[in-house]
C-alpha cells in the first residue's frame, strides 16, 4: 500500500495552507478550501496520528535574539555504525538545530546557531568534538540565508 494512499487532495490543501502560515485558524482554512472547520480539525488529527504532521514550529530570526552565526558542520564518523550513538549525543547540544545522515564526504551534516565566533568555537571544541565516535569536523559559516521555505505541495 502506498504510504500516501490515505492522504487526499483536501489533506494536501490543508497542509498547503498551514505551511504558508501555521498560525492560520482552522476556520479560516476551512473557508478557503470549502470544508467545515471540524473537517480541518479531524483531518489534522488524522495526519498527526499517521506521522505526516510532526508538530508546528515558529520561524525565528535567531539574529534578533543575539545568535548571529549560523554554521553547518560536516561531521566525519570513525565508523558509520556509530551514527545512532553520535546522533543521540548531538541531540543533547542545544545549539545544534538539525542533523542529517548523509551520503558523500560527511556522515552527518548539522546546522548550528551561535551568538558569535567565540561561542561557535566553544560549541565545536567543548561539545561536538568531544562526542565519542566523531573523527573530525569541517565548519562552514553561513553569510546569509536568502530564503527558507516549505515544500510547495501540488493541490490540483
Amino acid at each position: 500500500m502506498d504510504k500516501n494512499s490515505e492522504i487526499d487532495n483536501i489533506d494536501i490543501k490543508i497542509l498547503s495552507e498551514l505551511m504558508k502560515d501555521a498560525k492560520t485558524p482552522y476556520t479560516e482554512i476551512a473557508e478557503r478550501i470549502f470544508v467545515s472547520g471540524g473537517t480541518v480539525h479531524v483531518r489534522m488529527k488524522k495526519m498527526e496520528k499517521m506521522g505526516v504532521v510532526k508538530g508546528s514550529t515558529l520561524d525565528i530570526n535567531f539574529g534578533k535574539l543575539g545568535y548571529d552565526i549560523t554554521a553547518f558542520l560536516g561531521i566525519f564518523l570513525e565508523k558509520s555504525s556509530l551514527y545512532d550513538d553520535v546522533a543521540l549525543e548531538l541531540e543533547k547540544i542545544p545549539e545544534i538545530l538539525s542533523i542529517h545522515y548523509t551520503t558523500g564526504d560527511y556522515s552527518i551534516f548539522a546546522r548550528v546557531a551561535c551568538r558569535d565566533t567565540n561561542h561557535l568555537r566553544e560549541v565545536l571544541h567543548d561539545k561536538v568534538q568531544k562526542v565519542s565516535g566523531i573523527a573530525r569536523t569541517d565548519t562552514i559559516i553561513s553569510l546569509e540565508e536568502r530564503f527558507n521555505r516549505p515544500l510547495q505541495l501540488n493541490t490540483n
